[in-house]
């Protein structure tokens, strides 16, 4: 019969009412007695009944759902913080994982599809934008997926009133700033990435911020998409200019990345022609020659910390921020 066995089946070979086999089967809080919580299973794997998901989670309140949404599964960032995540949840819960594809737009569905499920979680992961009406009408979501029973963790900036690990984006660019300069740079660029979103705008700051304390400046910004594409073409632009700078500072790893395939396209060499460097560390550097100069986050302790507050048995009586800083990597692709 298999799948279309249904739970007033169960309940009659068992000889119970259907309630019964539903607080049995759907795990409800209401305690049954031994005798017919064993006749209900034994129907129920006689019959080879599968319970249903969504009954469940009505039964108990919840399900065992943790969403974990992100801009864009392709970027080697949000996939290793996924995965991580994962490991955290996967032995008590089921992960479910959505892309928006960096439109606003899918957080608030993501959001809302997540508290008609009852899940148990949500991480959000990415930056935010400065669009403050969009991120007013997600925290007003985020405010009823929480007060529904859900806990939602944020990972990125502070503007959710969810707990947060909260990665120190200008602070770290600063030190990359500073480091570069103590290494004998003297002119800078900067792939700067949309500027509508705030982790874009942390790093450009804090890059300036570093540069500024040695009594530089950026020669030149380019603004572009957040996205290897986005630092080919930024880069390419930049290239055209008459006057170019020693040092390009791309304000994510796979904008580098782009940015040096433009600098090979045309003939040119990292870093005797122009040196280059990125932001997040990201798995995929270790086969990018010559190798990449970067500020390191953990990005895999990053998910693991806010998949353990997303677990957590018990929710904080205040709401928490984690606040971690980069490290930043010299390497090759900066070298004099």
């Amino acid at each position: 019969m298999g799948s279309q066995v249904t739970l007033a089946q169960v309940a009659q070979r068992a000889g119970v009412s259907l309630a019964t086999a539903s607080r049995v089967v759907n795990g409800s809080e209401r305690m049954v007695g031994a005798r017919f919580r064993e006749r209900v299973l034994a129907a129920a794997a006689e019959l080879g009944y599968t319970a249903n998901a969504f009954a469940q989670a009505v039964a108990r309140g919840r399900s065992d759902v943790v969403g974990l949404v992100v801009p864009d599964i392709q970027d080697p960032y949000f996939s290793v913080i996924a995965a991580a995540a994962m490991e955290v949840v996967e032995p008590s819960g089921e992960m479910m994982l959505g892309t928006t594809l960096r439109r606003q737009e899918q957080e608030l569905r993501y959001v809302t599809t997540m508290r008609a499920r009852r899940a148990r979680a949500l991480i959000m992961v990415g930056s935010r934008t400065t669009d403050n009406a969009h991120t007013r009408r997600l925290a007003e979501a985020i405010a009823e997926f929480t007060a529904s029973g859900g806990r939602v963790v944020a990972v990125g900036q502070d503007k959710l009133g969810a707990d947060t690990v909260l990665p120190q984006n200008r602070a770290s660019a600063k030190d990359l700033a500073l480091a570069l300069v103590e290494r004998g740079h003297k002119t800078f660029g900067v792939l700067a990435g949309p500027d509508s979103l705030l982790t874009a705008r942390d790093r450009v700051e804090g890059f300036t911020d570093g540069l500024s304390e040695r009594g530089k400046r950026p020669n030149v910004t380019v603004h572009s998409d957040f996205t290897r594409d986005g630092g080919y073409q930024a880069m390419s632009e930049l290239l055209d200019r008459r006057s170019k700078p020693g040092c390009v500072f791309a304000v994510n790893d796979v904008m580098a990345i782009g940015a040096m395939a433009a600098v090979r396209e045309r003939g040119l060499t990292v870093p005797d022609d122009v040196a280059v460097a990125g932001f997040d560390d990201i798995p995929t550097l270790r086969d990018v020659a010559p190798s990449l100069t970067t500020v390191r986050l953990p990005l895999a302790d990053m998910g693991r910390m806010a998949a353990s507050m997303a677990m957590a048995d018990q929710p904080g009586e205040q709401r928490r921020v984690i606040r971690v800083k980069g490290e930043a990597i010299l390497r090759d692709s900066t070298k004099l």
